[in-house]
């Protein structure tokens, strides 16, 4: 694969990378932000790649639309100048319910049993749907989020399994197993979608680390003259951000203080985090992030601007 090394760089920031690429596809969660709050550095992060031209793409496996994602960006503090495009497997699936014209979505009818968080309806807004209230009623499953951690799988396995039996297809518009909420981890709706799978029922994806998104992406970054070999995934899962980036022919870089914090726990010198990385790498099949930073931060020191300012006027 083109994102292979025999090593990875372990960088103080996104500084020691940032000369060497021009596009930029930065995940949302437990990267950014903790779904309450930006991480510390983040928006300072965002402003130095700004201020050095490079175009950036936040790539999210909210099952959300991407207007909603980013109001809920400007909310928390991360404003929409930060960034030229953000990319969501919520919005390729409400596209893809409108448009019904390729192999994920062909014949699935208009009537959708909806499993969100909170009750949430947005990824079927301005469609011609009916969200039905009984899985008996539905012509396909749609499935956008998880009340977790309110709700455990168990809460779901009936409406899964009267899917399954009646050959229901199903969209998963969020493959994560696992989220980031606060300091923990949740149940992701990409855990319910495979127990779907293993009652026999028939899943399609979209999103990281499947191909569809990724192919969305570079699209937009060549229509900028950017191609893969300068582009660079930044985010916080093997599973999904590595390993797309990885499919997709782009080097990665793994933000180690988001979903796989816990593997690096306790960890104090270099030799104790090359080992930690390589017990992560095996067990996603030997996907190796080219760079790992412990969070998306510039990692310099960033020059004060107003002291600058305040000196050149004395």
């Amino acid at each position: 694969m083109g994102a292979q090394s025999v090593t990875t760089k372990f960088c103080q920031g996104i500084s020691d990378i940032s000369d060497s690429y021009m596009g930029f596809i930065i995940d949302q969660w437990g990267v950014l932000h903790d779904g309450e709050k930006p991480y510390e550095g983040v928006v300072d992060c965002l402003k130095e790649l700004r201020n050095r031209h490079k175009y950036i793409i936040i790539l999210s496996n909210s099952g959300k639309r991407a207007e909603t994602n980013k109001e809920r960006l400007e909310e928390i503090g991360i404003s929409h100048k930060l960034y030229d495009e953000i990319v969501t497997s919520g919005e390729l699936t409400w596209q893809g319910i409108k448009n019904q014209d390729d192999k994920y979505f062909e014949n699935l009818g208009n009537k959708c049993y909806l499993i969100s968080r909170g009750g949430d309806r947005s990824i079927v807004e301005g469609l011609d749907v009916e969200v039905v209230d009984d899985i008996k009623d539905a012509t396909f499953l749609l499935v956008s989020g998880a009340d977790s951690p309110g709700m455990t799988i168990d809460h779901y396995e009936k409406v899964l399994k009267e899917g399954a039996r009646r050959s229901l297809k199903a969209i998963c518009a969020n493959p994560d197993s696992l989220g980031v909420m606060g300091g923990g981890n949740i149940m992701g709706p990409g855990t319910l979608a495979r127990r779907y799978q293993d009652y026999g029922g028939v899943v399609y994806y979209i999103g990281k680390p499947h191909q569809p998104i990724f192919n969305h992406c570079i699209q937009m970054l060549q229509e900028k003259e950017i191609y893969p070999g300068q582009t660079i995934v930044i985010g916080d899962t093997m599973a999904h951000d590595m390993l797309g980036g990885e499919l997709a022919n782009m080097d990665t870089c793994l933000v180690r203080s988001g979903l796989h914090k816990p593997v690096f726990k306790n960890v104090t010198t270099p030799a104790e985090l090359n080992k930690a990385l390589n017990i992560l790498i095996a067990q996603h099949n030997g996907v190796r992030p080219k760079y790992m930073v412990h969070k998306l931060s510039w990692g310099k020191a960033l020059p004060d601007r107003k002291h600058k300012k305040r000196a050149a006027t004395k």
